[in-house]
């Protein structure tokens, strides 16, 4: 007997199952830890501390560079060769420095030879208008001694100071050697400053990343380069409308010159400057006046002065985009002040601008960009 066989469909094999993660396969990116964090901070910190005879120059330098930049660009559309143009600027900036120095020199020589004498004379004003403290203090003393509380002890605190006559000596070579090196280190920045930031980027590894930085690079040197002059501009105007204030409040143009170029300096550092500027024109003032009410002008001006361009002009020229946040900027102040002294104040809001730039920029770093608005 035959019996027939069945044949059955061919049926397709089941698909392979998807691998499944263990959570062995994807490991978390190790975070470095808040101490070395903290650690690292500290050395960089150390470092530009101690390392500021070599950074101040270079920095100042970078800073005048900048300021240069954008007259830079402007002669060059007028088809002037790039290292013509950075001798124009450079010899025009120091011939203003040079000018204005010779102006101020002579006032604020006097000043400061008088600065003791006129001190003396201030106490009687001061006095007069302490008078009110003064006898609330003493009043305040006698019922503390009526209650039976201890006299305070007065001590008296005597600092000797060793005049070394080679300090000078040694310190004048010194400071000639530092300016040398800012004027040739800005011409040099002016003029070879993109071919050597062209080399830097042409060592990155690929064609789109070298395109990414030269974007960035780019963006971010005008952005600064603008600010910085709009600044520089600012300030300047700021400094000859308060020596004309000045010079109409009946001081001498030397004088006035010499007080518009300090408010014009101290306009660069944000909050801490114009409360320096106004202490000194209250003290210029108190000195140059007898009565109370002219001795407070000058101050007065000065505060009027800064406000209109801090709260009104600065705002409406910048704009946003250059908006920083005044915490932050007082931390910023407070840091580089205390490392480098004038000089730091004077780089700090700059560098913190570059900072915020290319912050915004990099991405996943927006929020941090953010953060310093």
């Amino acid at each position: 007997m035959r019996v027939s066989s069945l044949t059955t469909p061919a049926v397709a094999p089941p698909p392979p199952a998807a691998p499944v993660r263990t959570p062995s396969t994807s490991r978390p990116r190790p975070r470095a830890s808040m101490a070395l964090l903290v650690l690292a901070v500290l050395a960089v910190g150390y470092t530009m501390w101690i390392a500021q005879g070599v950074l101040l120059p270079i920095l100042l330098a970078m800073f005048f560079a900048l300021i240069g930049n954008p007259i830079i660009r402007l002669l060059g559309k007028l088809w002037v060769p790039r290292f013509l143009a950075a001798l124009l600027v450079l010899v025009g900036g120091l011939s203003v420095a040079v000018v204005l120095a010779n102006q101020l020199t002579t006032p604020a020589m006097e000043w400061f030879r008088e600065a003791p004498r006129e001190m003396r004379n201030l106490a009687p004003k001061l006095r007069e208008l302490t008078k009110p403290v003064q006898d609330a203090n003493r009043a305040a003393e006698s019922f503390a001694r009526a209650a039976g509380g201890e006299s305070d002890r007065k001590l008296q605190i005597i600092r000797t100071s060793l005049d070394d006559p080679y300090a000078k000596l040694m310190a004048t070579p010194r400071l000639l050697a530092s300016v040398l090196a800012v004027v040739l280190l800005t011409f040099f920045f002016m003029v070879y400053g993109q071919n050597l930031q062209r080399h830097a980027i042409a060592l990155l590894p690929g064609r789109q990343q070298q395109k990414f930085t030269v974007g960035i690079l780019q963006s971010i040197e005008r952005a600064v380069s603008r600010y910085v002059l709009t600044i520089s501009i600012i300030n300047a105007t700021v400094g000859l409308i308060f020596a004309a204030a000045l010079w109409a409040l009946d001081f001498p143009v030397s004088e006035a010159l010499l007080w518009g170029t300090m408010a014009a300096l101290l306009n660069f550092a944000p909050y801490v400057g114009p409360l320096i500027g106004v202490l000194a024109m209250l003290l210029v003032g108190f000195v140059t006046f007898d009565d109370p009410l002219p001795s407070m002008l000058p101050a007065a001006c000065y505060l009027l002065l800064h406000t209109l361009e801090g709260q009104i002009i600065t705002p409406i020229i910048l704009g946003r985009q250059m908006a920083l946040s005044p915490l932050i900027l007082i931390l910023a102040l407070m840091v580089f002040g205390s490392l480098w002294g004038i000089i730091g104040l004077l780089l700090a809001v700059p560098l913190l601008v570059c900072v915020k730039l290319v912050l915004a920029r990099v991405e996943g770093m927006e929020g941090w960009a953010r953060l310093l608005e």
